[in-house]
């Protein structure tokens, strides 16, 4: 489910949170409702399972989160007595300093697994989300601890996008071809040139597939029974997939689970041959015994006639036409004179994965975001901020309105904590610590 996964994601750090007891927590009756369902969904996935995917069990610590209310439903106790019981569930408030994700989160000393509601209406969709987030939670306990993803700029250019989507349409017909072993041959070839064309791909794009492409590969092939629905599932991902507004840090996604199906298939337990230290495409080369050290770029153009390549190019072109132009109203607007300057120094971070867009040198654009820090709370809606390659400093464009500690500007609010303010010094303007 393409939709689920463009909820915000966590990504930087942690804070603590010491929170005084809640009472009178009323969560909404449609909440009640989906955890009920998914909360019974999960468990019976889990005791059917019973970790031998992993050769680690996936049950554990799990909250479900509403972000507009910021109520939380658990399917246990945290160790601090926050939680109040009700029922069979534990409610309470989710903190304001933190961001509500579908990904992992420390907090009253456990750590928990974390979807936000709603959850989809399909079975399916929903028990695949949860086991892909329950994936994520014993990832350290299963070696895949410390993968650090880095933004795959070469999936925002104009050949980066052509070949990756050429390797997508390769995979699609692998789920809809009984000849599915040249279609896995020729998305593998697609995926060898791009290499060739960007030689920093390959470990950038590994490092996405590592975290993020195994962690969806598992909620897939546990939540979907039988080859049809699976397939099925995967090619409306893709062509949902698509629809982003960039790629560069979404398509993990969609490229390792069709692979890891067809791997599954010949060997069911071929995800516990490799590591974090893993290279994804040599292993995948290997499995199926293709040959991709060189791709000449003629046989490529001419593979590529399999796939549409024609119309795929021409979009791109016009896409590519209009990203130059995006790029020149960023820079203005994030490198111009009047701007607002914050430090990174203890960032909590959420943003949506399928839009983000890398600004040459000068770092990469979030077209929306939460950040909360030392300093407070930035909440971008629209306009943008661009973050600083080595995550040490957010740029956002010019304020609007000043109060003492509510900032807004063209798509933002800046809610500052006691003891910050904004200062400003020929046009330039900067989050500082009260002296």
């Amino acid at each position: 489910m393409m939709a689920k996964f463009l909820f915000l994601i966590l990504i930087v750090g942690f804070f603590g949170c010491n929170p005084a007891g809640q009472q009178n927590i009323e969560i909404p009756n449609s909440d009640l409702k989906q955890a009920i369902v998914a909360f019974a969904e999960l468990n019976q996935e889990l005791q059917n399972e019973q970790g031998h995917l992993w050769n680690h069990k996936l049950d554990g610590p799990l909250l479900l989160i509403n972000p507009d209310t910021r109520t939380v439903i658990a399917n246990e106790p945290d160790d601090e007595g926050f939680l109040k019981k009700q029922g069979d569930f534990y409610v309470g408030l989710f903190p304001e300093n933190l961001n509500i994700a579908n990904s992992t989160t420390n907090w009253l000393g456990k750590h928990w697994t974390m979807v936000a509601l709603p959850l989809s209406d399909t079975k399916e969709e929903r028990l695949s989300l949860l086991l892909h987030e329950s994936f994520h939670r014993i990832q350290p306990l299963i070696g895949f601890d410390s993968i650090h993803e880095t933004d795959c700029a070469h999936l925002n250019t104009e050949l980066g996008r052509l070949y990756l989507k050429m390797e997508l349409e390769a995979l699609k017909a692998t789920l809809s071809d009984t000849n599915f072993a040249e279609h896995l041959k020729n998305a593998l070839l697609f995926r060898t040139y791009r290499y060739q064309l960007f030689p920093e791909a390959g470990e950038a794009e590994n490092l996405q597939e590592l975290k993020e492409g195994l962690a969806e590969y598992t909620g897939s092939i546990l939540a979907y029974k039988g080859d049809l629905p699976i397939q099925s599932h995967y090619i409306s991902r893709i062509n949902g997939f698509y629809g982003n507004e960039t790629f560069v840090r979404s398509f993990a996604y969609v490229t390792l689970p069709v692979y890891s199906y067809f791997m599954q298939k010949t060997n069911q337990g071929w995800n516990l041959d490799i590591s974090k230290n893993s290279n994804l495409t040599d292993y995948m080369d290997d499995f199926f015994g293709i040959d991709t050290r060189i791709v000449d770029s003629q046989y490529i153009m001419q593979l590529g006639k399999l796939y549409h390549m024609d119309s795929i190019m021409e979009f791109e072109n016009i896409r590519e036409l209009n990203r130059v132009q995006l790029v020149k109203t960023y820079k203005s607007r994030f490198l111009g004179r009047e701007t607002v300057s914050i430090g990174l120094e203890n960032m909590h971070i959420g943003f949506n994965p399928g839009n983000i867009m890398p600004l040459d040198t000068f770092g990469t654009v979030y077209p929306n975001l939460r950040i909360t820090d030392n300093w407070g709370i930035l909440e971008v809606d629209s306009g943008g901020a661009l973050v600083s390659p080595q995550w040490n400093q957010v740029i956002i464009s010019a304020p609007l309105d000043i109060n003492d500690t509510l900032i807004s500007g063209m798509g933002w609010t800046l809610k500052l904590n006691q003891g910050w303010n904004l200062e400003e010094a020929g046009g330039k303007f900067q989050v500082r610590k009260k002296n």
